[in-house]
């Protein structure tokens, strides 16, 4: 069988030659002994044994990774310590019992994911690492997590080791997975629950990490796909407490990525951590500006339209509109100009007739190859609102008139036949200002004054 699509019912199946270990002297008389009364035994008998001598079977297992190579060995002893550990979590807290506090209880399983054997092997260790690096006590009394006291000379591998090589091969597995279906959704599960420690936060920025969560942020359909969609968007979150990884964030198109997966999803828990996030990047850098560009106020109104019954998700989204419209008022007389128009929302508001607006701004409708002009044209293309279909035509003779390459910027366009169109139109305000553009796309702005008039 390909050992990449090995389980752990597989795995568990099979019987292991402790005997044969022990009389080879690779395990003692003792662990023979522990095993006899674990191995193959009910869930519920396994859990007794381990409420009694929890420790002890702990040192068992390490002690069989460190001494015994054979990959079927190995595999098993995994597969037994992730089942131990999925059955109840809280067993994670056995590799830190003081009767193990000389036991290097990180090495085993680093030493097992860094000698790039099977992806089975390689899996569990990785799992059972971030299972007990997540278990491990908070600092006390001068004290590492592993027993270790921070100005001893042991040999013990120092947590901050252990979570630079788990955090290169998390990263290693992003760039070039070792296994097509697994890789993602194995390193994504498990930065999920360590981005959760600032160490990790910085180094996963040190490895150029947060360039490799971009990609993964899109819509999903799939149970599957929803769920690593989920922990994506959980290690975003995770990462927006860090001043660094939002510097970065800022560079890349996480913003859209967010904003599209949150107008197409209907998954209480992808839509919470996504709010969450943006409720935390709001106040940093030109996440704000961006955010309202991409009509995130509106997103907010239909989401609180709906009905959830998350907390935390409801309690976000008030925070994130709150804050959304103290931005808006900070915001100034041209982001308010392209707001309305990104939005749609066209109405005769003073600044479309004030000269000054047009004389202090006309350079900004440069921004992002004219993007302004061409959502305009789209307005008039589109849009069967009258006073949207009158203020575009007008704010599109107003460019003409202000900017120095307004004719040739509007002809590339090809706006002239789009706006000709509406010269016909049933409403006498539109057909006004449609032929007040083409006047001005004909004549220029030499004869702006007289057409005014």
């Amino acid at each position: 069988m390909d050992r990449a699509e090995l389980t752990n019912e597989q795995v568990l199946k099979r019987d292991i030659p402790w005997e044969h270990y022990m009389s080879t002297k690779l395990i003692s008389g003792t662990c023979l002994q522990l095993l006899r009364r674990y191995d193959h035994k009910p869930e519920n008998q396994r859990s007794q044994l381990l409420d009694e001598d929890g420790p002890a079977y702990v040192r068992v297992f390490l002690n069989i990774l460190r001494s015994i190579s054979k990959e079927e060995t190995v595999e098993y002893v995994l597969a037994l310590i992730d089942d131990m550990l999925t059955t109840n979590p809280k067993r994670s807290a056995l590799f830190y019992e003081k009767s193990l506090s000389d036991e290097d209880i990180y090495e085993p399983f680093l030493s097992q994911l860094l000698w790039k054997g099977n992806w089975f092997v390689q899996e569990k260790s990785c799992k059972i690492l971030t299972h007990i690096i997540s278990a491990r006590p908070k600092l006390q009394n001068g004290m590492l997590q592993n027993g270790e006291a921070s100005n001893s000379k042991s040999k013990l591998t120092s947590i901050h080791d252990v979570l630079r090589g788990l955090v290169d091969w998390l990263c290693s597995q992003l760039r070039s997975p070792t296994h097509p279906n697994c890789s993602v959704p194995t390193a994504i599960h498990c930065l999920s629950a360590l981005l959760r420690e600032a160490y990790v936060r910085t180094l996963f920025v040190q490895a150029d990490g947060v360039k490799l969560l971009i990609p993964l942020i899109s819509p999903a359909s799939t149970q599957q796909s929803i769920q690593l969609l989920y922990e994506t968007c959980l290690c975003i979150w995770l990462l927006s407490f860090y001043d660094a990884a939002v510097d970065y964030l800022s560079t890349t198109r996480v913003m859209p990525r967010l904003v599209e997966v949150v107008k197409g999803s209907t998954k209480e828990k992808v839509v919470r951590v996504v709010v969450m996030s943006f409720r935390n990047l709001l106040a940093k850098g030109a996440f704000a500006a961006q955010m309202i560009d991409l009509g995130l106020p509106q997103i907010v109104q239909n989401l609180k339209a709906q009905a959830w019954t998350d907390e935390d998700l409801l309690d976000a989204l008030n925070q994130l509109e709150v804050g959304l419209k103290d931005n808006l008022k900070k915001l100034s007389s041209f982001e308010k100009y392209k707001q309305q128009v990104l939005l749609g929302h066209l109405d005769w508001s003073p600044m479309h007739k004030d000269p000054s607006f047009w004389r202090e701004n006309i350079n900004n409708f440069e921004e992002n190859d004219f993007q302004i002009l061409r959502v305009l044209m789209t307005v008039i293309d589109t849009s069967t609102d009258t006073t949207a279909l009158a203020v575009a035509c007008y704010d599109l003779s107003q460019f003409l008139q202000y900017h120095p390459s307004g004719r040739i910027v509007v002809a590339d366009l090809k706006a002239k036949d789009r706006v000709m169109k509406l010269m016909n139109h049933d409403n006498a305000e539109v057909r006004k200002n449609a032929l007040l553009c083409v006047q001005r796309l004909f004549l220029g702005a030499k004869y702006a004054s007289f057409l005014q008039a």
